[in-house]
């Protein structure tokens, strides 16, 4: 069972739920800093998550807790580009321990990761929305209550198909 993206809704097993995809929509040729989501089929990789801000999370795939010092690189010029890294840290990242809480929980969505293409786009996740589902940078938002109902369902094989 995939979880299916079109447009601004997101379609998991008898679940239709609002969400929103990057500011220039979702395209096949992504480029990082474009602003859009990648079109295509995608596996999942781990869900991160905010031990302060989150206890119990009943989930079938590997988790991980966010630490202080941990970002996602999003520099072409770097080695570990679209991997997590550890601050300090001499090229630019994403902060992934936010004072907002779009990243209170999310899964890395495994674009470009195999291999990774530099320049291509990086740090694609299934995030948290903000209160009025504002367009994301390429990620996918849903609401946290909605989130937290798919999340038992989700396995190691469910894939993210996005249309």
């Amino acid at each position: 069972m995939n979880i299916i993206i079109k447009k601004n809704y997101l379609f998991f097993k008898d679940y239709k739920l609002k969400c929103s995809v990057g500011k220039l929509g979702i395209k096949k040729l992504k480029k990082e800093g474009d602003l859009a989501t990648p079109k295509g089929l995608f596996k999942l990789g781990l869900l991160y998550f905010r031990g302060d801000r989150n206890k119990i999370l009943r989930t079938k795939i590997s988790k991980k807790k966010i630490k202080k010092n941990m970002g996602w690189c999003d520099d072409i010029k770097s080695k570990k580009y679209n991997r997590e890294i550890r601050f300090p840290y001499k090229y630019h990242a994403e902060k992934l321990y936010r004072r907002d809480s779009l990243y209170d929980i999310f899964i890395n969505i495994k674009y470009n990761s195999n291999p990774v293409i530099k320049g291509k786009g990086s740090a694609i996740f299934l995030h948290l929305a903000n209160k009025n589902y504002k367009p994301t940078k390429g990620c996918v938002a849903i609401s946290k209550n909605d989130l937290l109902k798919i999340l038992p369902f989700i396995k190691k094989k469910t894939r993210i198909h996005i249309i």
